[in-house]
């Protein structure tokens, strides 16, 4: 009978020690003032970066972008330079203007038409053959055709200056009609308001 009670009472405190018991329950750690404080400086400090570098390569952007578009200015400004500089070239004692060098024409009277306070000088040049004096005068008539081919198309007399050069500047050495052919011709220059060219629209 004895054995039977010392079971059932280590039975009993098995049984006991076998049931759950509640786990105590958890704090979270309370984080000091200062520990608070040193958090909120991190993430402040970390928003702060965020924030300067995109600021920072906002700003690269907007200066590539500048000078992106200084070199595209720089080089409409080449391309318009080297279009109004293109010459014209004539027939053997001739001076009326060819259909094939209209285009160009009409190219440079866009450009003085986007640019008002352009102004420009036509030079006339013939080849070696002639007199000195027939040189000069017929120079002189080749100056004269394009500028009255842009004053025709609506560009003020007063922008354009001629000059004739006759024979004294060629182009070409030579002394055959290779070398002729090239120095029959009108150059264009620049003689004021040439700093900021416009590209025509």
């Amino acid at each position: 009978m004895k054995s039977v009670s010392l079971l059932l009472v280590i039975g009993l405190g098995v049984a006991v020690a076998a049931c759950p018991k509640n786990p105590p329950p958890q704090t979270a750690p309370l984080m000091n003032a200062d520990s608070a404080a040193a958090a909120e400086r991190a993430r402040q400090d970390s928003i702060d970066a965020a924030n300067r570098a995109q600021q920072e390569e906002a700003e690269r952007v907007r200066q590539q972008r500048e000078r992106d578009s200084l070199a595209a200015l720089g080089r409409s400004a080449e391309e318009v330079r080297n279009s109004l500089a293109s010459m014209i070239h004539f027939d053997l004692d001739k001076s009326n203007i060819r259909s094939d060098d209209m285009g160009s024409l009409d190219q440079k009277v866009a450009i003085l038409q986007a640019n008002p306070d352009l102004r420009i000088r036509v030079g006339g040049h013939c080849d070696e053959r002639g007199s000195d004096e027939y040189n000069l005068a017929l120079g002189n008539r080749r100056a004269q055709a394009a500028k009255q081919y842009l004053v025709s198309h609506g560009i003020d007399a007063s922008r354009i200056e001629t000059q004739s050069w006759g024979e004294e500047k060629p182009l070409v050495d030579g002394h055959d009609e290779t070398a002729w052919s090239q120095n029959r011709r009108d150059e264009f220059e620049i003689i004021s308001g040439g700093d900021n060219l416009r590209r025509p629209s």
